[in-house]
């Protein structure tokens, strides 16, 4: 396992470029405090032979006065370099680690636990493929974890390894694993990560971290060390869109005129057309330079002289494409942001934001809202505090060129710089989504342009008195397979049965219809749903109860649509399956075509559900049967005096 080879002795210039050829993997530990990060990092190297005999003496040494094993070595210290960390046993700055082995190169990133340490932890993880989530075996999933997990989720890591740790306190139980697996696997399905492996490990003793472990003999899975050498981070890369930003114009005598920079993404030939934002002037690519000659193709993350057959104007900041494949250009755009300072956000100053290698003059115009990571619910906040994260709305003084982060995120990252002392003070990331100020939105009220509806002659009350009923529009949302249409037909059912008129307004039936020319991205599932809650609407106009059976994975559009009917006739219910459940119940593939790619944007694996953050009835359907979950939904009607 260790990055020894023979031909460091018999040829040294081979194993060299040998070593030069190793893929880069760049990967973070984090978790809650004490979980055993440093620990694990410790042991990585010490297992592949990475550690020199004078820092493990060192380490030895140390551990009599810091550690906090006992009287064994305490590997912890090999990546807790502060004296405070040493004596407090935490992780405070962001420590950084380099070895190799046969398969690849590698780069850790060992971050904070600590909630005052968010910042530093986002910093880590801005740059890495795979991201290790500690989580202490005796204390299960904590708030720190489910904090991490959203930050990475945030920061576009796709690759996740949910390390169980310390399972030799357990006594390596199977059932302690399990149970913490289906936890986390409950709160990581409102997230966006795609690729998740669990893996019981014990960084202390050294069980499946670099090979498996026969005190676990239950998990089938592979070690650690064996994971990190063979996961794949090539698709990880854009290399569809290429993006060139100039970072200086080098010009060495009267003959030569080039456009220097890192290749951002994508792909890059001599001969290809390319255009310069914002000026849209084209020419071709001459050649591609470099400090080892010219080259016929560059790509990313490349650093290249490219040199163009016409002289056009561009200079640093400029970016280059290819015509017909071009970044959004605008001084607009939507973001979340992870504030990083002690002084608050304040919406409306200036600041420096510094994206590729553009800095431009702009203002945070407004706060749509804070995002408490702890539960992932949405809260109104006129600004942010220090580690606080929260979606904005940025106006720039001068347009940039850019992508949404989750596509790029070398054009869709930007940092936030205090024009007065020159620090960093936030880190944002770019949606794809358009800024709300400046774009349609259809949940408005419609009589701005002029139409006026018409009132009917029968009263609400005269319904009322002829159905025995007030009308209502249920909706039950949840992931697919979790049982929403199964429950509302048969309440349909139970409630036609009783006299009651009722109809059923399914998501998928909606689809083949009224919505038959929309998709699944978060924009389309909102119409879709718009379109539905208004048909729900002339239903109880009418006095007729409607159930609404939709996944409807977004809380804020879910709060659109109780506004749209009536928050006094308008009721949430959670069918509350957790994600594995729902799983297991798919019979169509729709999950196992959505892990594989087919389906994008699909809640639980490639798009976040949000749970309802104040529902009126929860129905745990994994664990009650249908006739049940009738029941309590008849029983919520009749206690609220809809029938």
């Amino acid at each position: 396992m260790s990055h020894q080879s023979a031909l460091i002795a018999s040829n040294i210039d081979e194993y060299l470029a040998q070593h030069e050829r190793k893929e880069l993997l760049r990967f973070i530990t984090c978790g809650s405090v004490d979980d055993g990060k440093s620990t694990l990092i410790g042991r990585l190297f010490y297992e592949s032979k990475m550690i020199y005999e004078d820092q493990l003496a060192a380490i030895a040494k140390d551990s009599s006065r810091y550690g906090t094993t006992g009287g064994e070595v305490d590997l912890a210290l090999f990546t807790d370099g502060l004296e405070d960390e040493r004596q407090q046993g935490i992780t405070i700055d962001v420590a950084y680690r380099y070895f190799s082995t046969d398969r690849r190169k590698f780069i850790i990133a060992d971050t904070p636990g600590h909630e005052q340490y968010t910042r530093n932890m986002a910093t880590g993880a801005s740059t890495a493929d795979l991201a290790i989530i500690l989580v202490d075996a005796r204390h299960g999933v904590l708030t720190q974890t489910k904090r991490h997990s959203f930050i990475v989720s945030l920061l576009g890591i796709r690759h996740i390894v949910v390390a169980v740790n310390k399972m030799d306190i357990v006594g390596y139980d199977e059932k302690v694993f399990d149970r913490i697996k289906a936890d986390y696997g409950d709160f990581a399905s409102r997230l966006d990560l795609p690729d998740v492996h669990f893996m019981p490990i014990s960084a202390l003793k050294g069980d499946n971290v670099v090979t498996h472990s026969p005190n676990m003999p239950w998990y089938s899975g592979s070690p650690l060390m064996p994971l990190l050498e063979n996961v794949y981070i090539g698709s990880d890369r854009n290399m569809e869109d290429f993006r060139f930003p100039v970072q200086y114009v080098l010009r060495p005598n009267l003959d030569f005129r080039g456009f220097s920079g890192t290749i951002a993404s994508g792909i890059i030939r001599k001969g290809d057309e390319v255009v310069s934002l914002p000026s849209r002037k084209k020419s071709r690519v001459k050649s591609i330079v470099t400090f080892d000659g010219e080259l016929e193709e560059a790509f990313a993350p490349q650093s290249v002289t490219l040199t163009l057959e016409d002289e056009i104007d561009s200079s640093r900041g400029d970016m280059l494409v290819r015509p017909g494949n071009a970044p959004k250009v605008d001084h607009k755009f939507e973001a979340m942001l992870v504030w990083m300072t002690d002084e608050p956000l304040v919406p409306g100053r200036q600041y420096l934001f510094k994206q590729t290698t553009k800095v431009v003059p702009g203002a945070v115009s407004t706060i749509r809202y804070r995002v408490d990571v702890n539960t992932l619910h949405r809260q109104p906040a006129p600004s942010l505090a220090l580690n606080e994260i929260g979606r904005c709305a940025i106006t720039l003084s001068a347009p940039i060129c850019f992508d949404a982060y989750r596509r790029n995120r070398a054009t869709g990252g930007f940092i936030m710089i205090d024009r007065l002392t020159n620090a960093t003070v936030g880190a944002g990331m770019i949606l794809d989504r358009e800024p709300e100020d400046g774009s349609a939105d259809h949940w408005g009220d419609a009589s701005e342009g002029g139409l006026q509806g018409s009132a009917s002659e029968v009263t609400a009350d005269e319904r009322e008195a002829r159905y025995g009923q007030k009308p209502v529009t249920l909706l039950i949302t949840g992931l697919a397979g979790s049982g929403k249409t199964t429950i509302a037909r048969a309440v349909e059912r139970r409630l036609f049965d009783m006299g009651r008129a009722v109809v059923v307004l399914d998501g998928q039936n909606m689809r083949l219809g009224i919505s038959r020319d929309l998709g699944f991205s978060a924009a389309e599932r909102s119409e879709n749903l718009r379109r539905s809650v208004e048909v729900a609407r002339i239903f109880n106009d009418a006095g007729i109860l409607c159930l609404a059976s939709f996944v409807a994975p977004d809380e804020a559009v879910r709060q659109k649509a109780a506004e749209r009917v009536g928050r006094d006739r308008f009721l949430v219910v959670h069918a509350a399956a957790p994600l594995e459940v729902c799983r297991d119940r798919d019979r169509d593939g729709n999950y196992r075509r959505a892990d594989a790619g087919e389906i994008a944007n699909f809640p639980g694996v490639s798009a976040p559900y949000e749970p309802p953050t104040n529902p009126d009835l929860v129905l745990p359907t994994h664990e009650w049967t249908v006739g049940r979950c009738v029941e309590a939904i008849v029983d919520l009607l009749e206690s609220r005096g809809m029938i």
